[in-house]
């Protein structure tokens, strides 16, 4: 049985592709097999989660929900990849996976292929299993800072040491004015950072996912 996942992402800066150290990280942004939508995969609490960042044809809804109170929700921003946790041993993930064209949740791994593929595979109950493979269209993301927020995350400690002769320093200099800050422009936002043109942004502060993994 093949799924037919529906997920998806906005590229945050441009893609100028990876190179083999990024081998087995599964973040970033990944086109899904049938090319509807793209998946934001990102590191939340110590596992991976992955939710609907961008949508070929805005405005879907989770209509297929069984939950009621759901069948309303957006799907763009929607959790798809549920809690992956790392295989010993294995560069591969597990967790379950949702799929909103029949509201269903699923056993399922990830495995990145390569730099540029992510398998993905999922089973109800042990067998039936099927999967598709997705097309990374965005550089791995770094750790998010929703993960401060996280029990047992070391949080930072002490300020800043002060720059010499800014305060009663001996040679009587200044520090320089800082320059004013540069817009946020397409190109200088950083993955998985929200913006005009990415509503979905960092998908750790997602109110499904952040209730979850706090």
């Amino acid at each position: 049985m093949r799924l037919a996942l529906y997920t998806g992402l906005i590229l945050a800066g441009g893609y100028t592709g990876l190179t083999p150290a990024l081998a087995v990280d599964p973040t970033g942004d990944w086109r899904v097999a049938d090319g509807v939508a793209n998946i934001r995969v990102a590191q939340c609490s110590g596992s991976m989660w992955g939710a609907v960042s961008w949508e070929k044809q805005p405005g879907g809804r989770d209509e297929n929900n069984p939950d009621a109170s759901k069948k309303n929700r957006p799907t763009l921003g929607m959790p798809t990849l549920i809690d992956m946790k790392k295989k010993p041993g294995a560069d591969q993930w597990e967790g379950q996976v949702y799929n909103a064209k029949d509201g269903q949740l699923y056993s399922a791994t990830i495995t990145p292929v390569g730099t540029d593929q992510l398998e993905i595979k999922g089973c109800v109950m042990g067998f039936l299993c099927g999967g598709e493979t997705w097309t990374r269209v965005g550089p791995p993301i770094p750790l998010s800072p929703a993960n401060a927020m996280a029990k047992g995350a070391p949080k930072p400690t002490g300020a800043a040491p002060k720059a010499q002769g800014t305060t009663g320093g001996t040679t009587g200099a200044t520090a320089p004015a800082p320059a004013p800050a540069a817009p946020k422009t397409a190109a200088t936002v950083k993955p998985g950072q929200k913006s005009a043109a990415d509503p979905v942004g960092d998908i750790c502060l997602l109110s499904e996912i952040a209730g979850f993994a706090h």
